[in-house]
């Protein structure tokens, strides 16, 4: 099974009201934003979407929500993962039609070894035809999978790609120099995205491009297209904006930057925090500039 999910993927945000409850209309509105400015896969629920703290019931509306507004015009990736295997393999059996990917975070916080790693894989990969994204964040999960272990599990058939976003460009290019055809490698890391397609991966998922779909997508298709130049305009044109968005967590920051476009409000649930009043100046300040 070759890797379809290429290019700018985007791991939207979930918008909440003020009193915390899912704002779906904001929702419709984002996907509408992506389909419109060049993002070619989307990715709900991940962990900038706030999943650990929805409930499934919540998740698969957001699912619902996100296809029918999008309307079979953009791949769209679920996120579900977990610590427990067993667990994560019962939803996957369970989920309902029209997924075209799964994003499948490395098991956290019980640190299994990289033989753990890859039964827990082997198991779920079983429990579901749908190709699977990989997803390796060691400042998450508390653990690394090494680019040995990626590699055992990408000769599994329905195991397409992984999300790497473990800051290691020797590792990323030991994945890339050795991996079989029709796996492939996605950024897992904003800043350093247009460096990594350089050198050989094919895509990302983002929680920049929720803000400036337009413009991170422009630098990921100019990257991949060898148009260096241009994708590095692009690049540093982002650059300060996207050390904003993370300086005090993920999605604070994007949500302020697309509140600063009408697009949804800031809301977040506990135990996440809205950012500083400085630091939402000044990622206004900068995504009035970028859109300028």
């Amino acid at each position: 099974m070759n890797n379809p999910f290429k290019g700018s993927g985007v791991a939207l945000v979930t918008p909440f009201n003020e009193d915390l409850t899912i704002d779906f209309t904001a929702l419709k509105q984002l996907v509408r934003y992506q389909i419109e400015n060049g993002t070619d896969f989307l990715v709900v629920q991940g962990t900038t979407g706030e999943s650990p703290v929805l409930s499934m019931a919540e998740k698969l509306e957001v699912l619902k929500t996100v296809q029918e507004e999008n309307d079979g015009q953009l791949k769209v990736v679920f996120g579900v993962g977990g610590n427990d295997t067993v667990a994560v393999g019962e939803i996957l059996k369970q989920l309902p039609s029209g997924i075209d990917g799964i994003l499948s975070v490395s098991p956290y916080y019980n640190k299994p070894t990289q033989k753990g790693i890859v039964e827990h894989y082997r198991y779920i990969s079983a429990c579901t035809p749908l190709p699977i994204i990989l997803y390796n964040v060691p400042g998450r999960t508390g653990s690394n999978v090494s680019a040995e272990t990626t590699l055992e599990l990408a000769e599994i058939e329905n195991i397409v790609a992984m999300k790497e976003a473990s800051g290691s460009f020797e590792q990323i290019m030991e994945i890339i120099q050795n991996k079989p055809e029709g796996f492939d490698v996605l950024s897992g890391d904003d800043a350093i995205t247009m460096p990594l397609i350089t050198v050989g991966v094919a895509g990302v998922i983002s929680v920049v491009a929720n803000a400036f779909p337009k413009r991170f997508s422009s630098m990921v298709h100019n990257a991949i297209d060898q148009k260096t130049e241009l994708a590095k305009k692009d690049h540093y044109a982002l650059f300060s904006i996207t050390n904003m968005l993370f300086e005090e967590g993920n999605p604070g920051g994007v949500k302020v930057a697309l509140a600063a476009q009408n697009i949804m409000k800031p809301f977040m649930r506990r135990p996440l925090h809205p950012v500083s009043d400085g630091l939402k100046v000044r990622i206004e300040k900068e995504t009035k500039k970028i859109l300028s």
